[in-house]
């Protein structure tokens, strides 16, 4: 009898983290830290959903928030068995990753930038332009980060004069025009 192989389902597949915070530096004595969130506005951590924690040695281990809270602009947390200054200080540069599959759900035409990095940007024609790095915000425009074959990079705006459509799932971003970037 030959052994049949188990179809391979989405349950299989490992989950994937996302970077969405950083931890800044202690706050106070008690162990709480500050934490640089990547998203201002983001309310997903105060969820406390399933949470890594990469060390800035590239180690990466489970955490738990037990508290988190807004103070004056900043968001302070308490990670578990993290109990004294010198436990946070120690967690300074630390990333915290979520696993994608827990954050909220979209409305219709949102995505995450999470979900764009890797994508390839093309014309109307077809035409590649490149491949999405990432999604920097400025002052006055979000843009993406596109890297062309050459090696070299264009920042194409979150505007309707640039970008015809973002199919995140088919990981394609299509581009109205190119022209005047640099």
């Amino acid at each position: 009898m030959i052994p049949r192989k188990r179809a391979t389902t989405e349950a299989d597949a490992p989950r994937r983290f996302v970077a969405v915070a950083e931890i800044a530096r202690s706050h106070g004595i008690q162990g709480e830290v500050r934490l640089k969130v990547y998203h201002e506005g983001s309310e997903l951590l105060g969820h406390r959903p399933t949470l890594k924690l990469r060390l800035p040695d590239g180690v990466e281990r489970a955490a738990d928030i037990t508290s988190i809270r807004s103070a004056n602009k900043a968001v302070l947390a308490r990670l578990a068995g993290v109990t004294d200054r010198d436990a946070a200080d120690a967690l300074r540069g630390a990333i915290l990753l979520v696993p994608r599959d827990e954050f909220p759900p979209l409305d219709e035409g949102e995505f995450y930038a999470c979900d764009i990095e890797g994508a390839r940007a093309e014309l109307g024609s077809g035409e590649v332009v490149g491949r999405v790095l990432a999604l920097a915000s400025y002052p006055t425009c979000e843009v993406l980060v596109v890297e062309r074959a050459d090696g070299t990079k264009i920042e194409v705006p979150l505007l309707d004069d640039f970008i015809a459509s973002v199919e995140a799932d088919a990981g394609i971003v299509r581009l109205v025009t190119i022209d005047g970037l640099t």
